[in-house]
């Protein structure tokens, strides 16, 4: 018998992940069920969604490093990587900054925790890490011990800079690393198979993580702080909508709206897991599908995933104020605005922590405001109800991200996004990389 043809394996391939977009679905629903009835009683069956969470993890700094060696070791030019390292950088920085002053600016509007005088709260803050702290210690943080260290430590920023190591070497050396580049594209085949086996334990993984949080926070956690939670909502879900939206019109012309839509299988089981990680392998491949070059893509995303967390950004300055407001000792401008400063630094390079929203919450608090560090306790409850959201902020900001620095650079080809966004070119979720058409070799081909 044949082999099925790319077209023919197409439909089959596609269908089993409708199938998985129902099976998630389903798991969610059944856990919030089995959270509601069963109580405490299930709260053990959180461990489901932490297994399946850890599992994409474990994949994660596998398919950056393979993906950013492939990408930087097979352009032709290697300033095309410093140029689109240095703009992608620049927005990070620049959006981070604004969906930080945006949260602050909603806290101070909202006002949610005025009135309710909580002032014997205890928080035990984790331990800081052993060595320096601050910028110091952020930047001596990006050398690893060694240049295998970083696969097996899960630092995404640590595997982002070996993998550029590697890949500009390879750049270096010309034709005779062409061999090695086979070798690495032959292990992302691995990689990306053994993701495509663990992806479908995502509706267990949603149903031990609705079951989990349902029943160890349960519905008068949720009552007590709606409020902030409706309106870190609705803020998520303007900043999304029209901030996002705006940005990606207005600079390369498509709709955030079709965007979400090829990326609705992602967002599904992102939403699932409350893990922007688990959607990180098939946003990059659907992006490199839609005509970004493999390059960008291969840089951009992995360090979106550290330095343009808009969603965390947002959660941590609406919680600060939410916090100094519930204790009776609401933040002067003055000191909000060295707060936004030091999260601006302090947010960076989070990126696969688990609690990573709350770790930087209660560190912004205890070096600036040590005062109100007990506050983070009214946080915990309901931290996990707030994932949804920011997980959702993040991993559309990133992918909105990797399109606009696109454009700018001109490393994308803009009529087969479009036509990949007007349902012209499905994506093949069982389509092998060499299937994709990249433009690292064929900068010439590129249409901005």
């Amino acid at each position: 018998m044949s082999r099925p043809t790319p077209h023919m394996a197409r439909p089959q391939a596609n269908a089993k992940m409708k199938w998985l977009f129902i099976l998630v679905i389903a798991g969610v629903i059944l856990g919030i069920i089995t959270g509601a009835v069963g109580g405490e009683s299930v709260a053990g069956l959180a461990v489901l969604g932490t297994i399946f969470v850890g599992l994409i993890k474990m994949m994660v700094p596998a398919i950056i490093f393979c993906t950013i060696v492939l990408g930087v070791g097979s352009v032709t030019h290697a300033a095309t990587v410093g140029k689109v390292g240095g703009i992608a950088l620049a927005y990070f920085i620049t959006m981070t900054t604004f969906a930080l002053g945006i949260g602050l600016a909603v806290g101070n509007f909202v006002k949610a925790g005025s009135g309710l005088n909580l002032t014997h709260l205890h928080y035990d803050a984790p331990k800081a890490p052993e060595g320096p702290g601050g910028v110091r210690g952020f930047i001596l943080g990006l050398i690893p011990e060694s240049l295998f260290a970083p696969l097996v430590s899960h630092n995404v920023l640590q595997v982002l800079i070996v993998a550029l190591v590697v890949g500009f070497a390879l750049l270096s050396i010309g034709k005779k690393g062409e061999p090695v580049l086979t070798l690495v594209a032959a292990v992302q085949k691995i990689v990306f198979t053994i993701l495509g086996w663990i992806l479908w334990l995502a509706p267990i993984g949603a149903f031990g993580a609705m079951a989990g949080v349902l029943a160890t926070t349960g519905w008068r956690a949720v009552l007590e702080l709606a409020k902030l939670i409706l309106v870190y909502y609705a803020t998520c879900a303007i900043f999304i909508c029209v901030i996002l939206g705006l940005m990606l019109k207005i600079f390369t012309g498509l709709s955030l709206f079709k965007l979400m839509k090829y990326l609705s299988n992602e967002i599904v089981i992102v939403l699932a897991t409350s893990s922007s990680e688990t959607g990180l392998p098939h946003l990059m491949k659907k992006l490199e599908h839609m005509g970004v070059d493999k390059a960008t893509v291969g840089l951009v995303v992995p360090t979106g995933y550290s330095f343009n967390l808009d969603g965390s950004a947002l959660y941590v300055t609406m919680c600060s104020i939410f916090i100094a407001d519930a204790m009776g000792s609401p933040m002067p401008l003055g000191e909000q605005l060295g707060l936004l400063v030091f999260l601006i630094v302090a947010s960076k390079g989070i990126a696969g922590v688990t609690g990573a929203g709350l770790a930087t919450l209660a560190a912004g608090l205890q070096t600036y405001r040590p005062d109100l560090l007990n506050g983070v306790a009214l946080i915990v409850g309901i931290d996990r109800l707030m994932d949804e959201a920011r997980t959702l902020t993040n991993f559309t900001g990133n992918a909105v991200a990797t399109l606009i620095v696109s454009k700018w650079t001109k490393t994308v080809d803009m009529a087969r996004v479009h036509d990949t966004l007007d349902g012209k070119n499905p994506f093949d979720y069982n389509a092998d990389d060499d299937e994709v058409p990249h433009l690292t070799r064929t900068p010439q081909a590129v249409h901005a």
